[in-house]
């Protein structure tokens, strides 16, 4: 009764949450009648898969999906490449002021990004880097929480392996790669899950550091876009739908790793 019971109430949590995206499924597949009709339309009668291509038609969303992959993608691909060295740093070298430093480190979650928003507007605009990739992609080159991350999940490794290593006359690079990145494979799981998400999502800075169309992130583009057509709530859900569906398949593809990872970092 009680699994019963436990069972229960995750099929009913779990409906909860998908019936909203279910929905604005349903709403990126009916015209534009059935959006701004007094009933409403659970699904509809014949669905209108031509709204997507009506979408891209009005507004250059293949640009803004490029743009988004690039953008989330290099920055996930340098945290992947950057937060578990400075982690590594942390955890197994000894070096003055350590801790301090790695609590400043910490201490940056604490800074809102409006104060930091100005400054790194006026430094990639001496750059000549406004409405770029550089400019979209090098303020969040590594991130905190990503370091702090790494840094718990290698700590727990034995010594003894570092040492071992050491004494075999493997570099300090070799074994990072042959001994620390094999074990942290959960952690950068999660580390590039949270990541490519946060930054998918990230409307602020795309919408600061761009100035054209052709530049613009899918979530500023998609605003923009509504803002344009506001009564056109068909095609601003099938927008919806495509800055979405990226995310839940990668979460599909990296559920085993995501899952471990957490579970193994609350273990340890």
């Amino acid at each position: 009764m009680r699994r019963a019971l436990l069972y229960t109430l995750l099929t009913v949590a779990s409906l909860v949450m998908v019936l909203p995206l279910l929905y604005m499924l349903s709403l990126s597949l009916q015209t534009e009648a059935e959006t701004l009709s007094a009933e409403a339309v659970v699904w509809p009668e014949s669905p209108q898969w031509g709204n997507y291509a009506e979408l891209f038609a009005r507004a250059p969303f293949g640009d803004f999906i490029v743009n988004s992959l690039v953008v989330a993608g290099g920055i996930t691909l340098a945290h992947l490449l950057f937060d578990p060295l400075v982690g590594y740093v942390f955890a197994k070298f000894r070096f003055p002021l350590r801790n301090t430093l790695f609590v400043a480190l910490l201490a940056t979650l604490m800074v809102p990004f409006f104060v930091r928003m100005i400054p790194l507007y006026v430094l990639m605009a001496h750059l000549g880097w406004i409405n770029t990739y550089q400019g979209l992609i090098t303020p969040f080159l590594m991130d905190a929480f990503g370091i702090f991350l790494m840094r718990q999940f290698i700590q727990p490794i034995p010594d003894d392996l570092i040492h071992a290593a050491r004494i075999d006359g493997a570099s300090e690079f070799a074994i990072y790669r042959r001994i620390i990145l094999p074990q942290t494979r959960p952690a950068l799981a999660v580390l590039g899950l949270f990541t490519f998400v946060f930054q998918w999502n990230e409307f602020l800075w795309p919408l600061v550091a761009t100035t054209t169309p052709e530049m613009r992130t899918i979530p500023v583009g998609l605003t923009l876009f509504n803002q344009e057509y506001f009564t056109l709530w068909h095609l601003t859900a099938a927008g919806s739908v495509i800055l979405f569906v990226p995310i839940a398949v990668l979460f599909i593809v990296t559920q085993r790793y995501f899952v471990r990872g957490i579970a193994l970092t609350g273990l340890r």
